[in-house]
């Protein structure tokens, strides 16, 4: 049953609204932490089976708990993500209702107070967190498939290349999921086509450390929403086979062949817009920027670090 009034509700029972259930149980505040299904489902149920973590070990933590590792500098599989979730959910014990979908949010017009609709009844709130993470929708392009009766699978639901009929694949989209998948496809002897649109190339590693490290240590994974400008463009990086630098153009040399974004099927045949080249150079611009940017901090913070000029070839 649920309760008719909290104090705090909690939508999302995902490693944010746990960690949130954390904060506020060391504060003493009461609160209910709804989830529509398992808590952490997606990383149980939404993730293929190759998956690597982007961040290096070191860098996963979540409040006062910190990630179990052999190889600081190594890739966690899905798998270990979901029992460190597992276990941070043990030890934090968040007072959470799984299987009860919040359907609807509004206020109340009397009281100023959040009224959750939910399939389980009505929840009055006075404080409402939305912990449902950004990924709500798949993003499908258009109805492709059916036009010329292609077997088609969002990333969300794609667990590894023997799901897929023989044959050549192309992945659309060239986020970090679409690259890692590419990648994986190409290496277990498909022929592939990546459909790539605007992206932000980053380096994995660069003057000896690791992207996240740099990110860290000149404040830019602490740069407020507001200041971060309108482009959300997301970086390319890949924890994938011991996690390296993703580059197109080096996976067109080992045989992926690269197009423009997908704009439709005509006629039974798939139409791409001639805009890679662009893409790339997005990226390229992105990249390079990027690296400018930590050779003047080194610069700028006395920093006694070799100089590595072939990260520009």
């Amino acid at each position: 049953m649920l309760p008719e009034r909290v104090e705090t509700l909690i939508i999302g029972g995902g490693q944010a609204g746990v960690a949130m259930s954390h904060m506020l149980t060391r504060r003493g505040l009461p609160h209910l932490v709804l989830e529509r299904r398992r808590m952490f489902e997606r990383w149980r149920s939404e993730r293929w089976n190759g998956l690597m973590f982007q961040f290096p070990n070191w860098a996963v933590r979540l409040p006062e708990f910190p990630f179990p590792y052999l190889d600081p500098d190594g890739f966690a599989t899905s798998a270990a993500i979901v029992a460190y979730l597992d276990a941070y959910a043990a030890a934090v014990k968040p007072p959470i209702q799984c299987g009860v979908a919040v359907n609807r949010l509004r206020r109340d017009g009397a009281g100023g107070r959040f009224v959750a609709e939910t399939s389980a009844g009505g929840v009055t709130a006075t404080n409402v967190v939305v912990a449902t993470g950004p990924y709500q929708r798949p993003v499908v392009p258009g109805p492709v498939a059916k036009a010329i009766d292609l077997f088609e699978v969002h990333a969300n639901a794609y667990r590894g290349p023997d799901q897929l009929p023989a044959g050549a694949a192309l992945v659309v989209g060239s986020g970090a999921s679409g690259a890692q998948i590419a990648d994986e496809l190409l290496r277990a002897g498909r022929r592939v086509y990546l459909s790539a649109g605007r992206h932000k190339r980053m380096p994995r590693r660069y003057r000896g450390r690791d992207l996240f490290r740099w990110l860290g240590d000149m404040g830019i994974d602490r740069t407020p929403v507001a200041q971060r400008g309108p482009d959300a463009t997301l970086p390319l990086i890949t924890g994938a086979y011991g996690g390296h630098t993703i580059d197109l153009r080096e996976f067109a040399a080992r045989g992926i062949t690269l197009l423009g974004r997908l704009r439709g099927v005509e006629d039974g045949v798939l139409r791409f817009a001639s805009d890679l080249r662009d893409s790339l150079a997005y990226g390229d611009a992105a990249y390079d920027a990027f690296l400018l940017r930590v050779d003047e901090f080194i610069e700028r913070a006395g920093m006694d670090l070799p100089a590595e000029p072939e990260a520009r070839d």
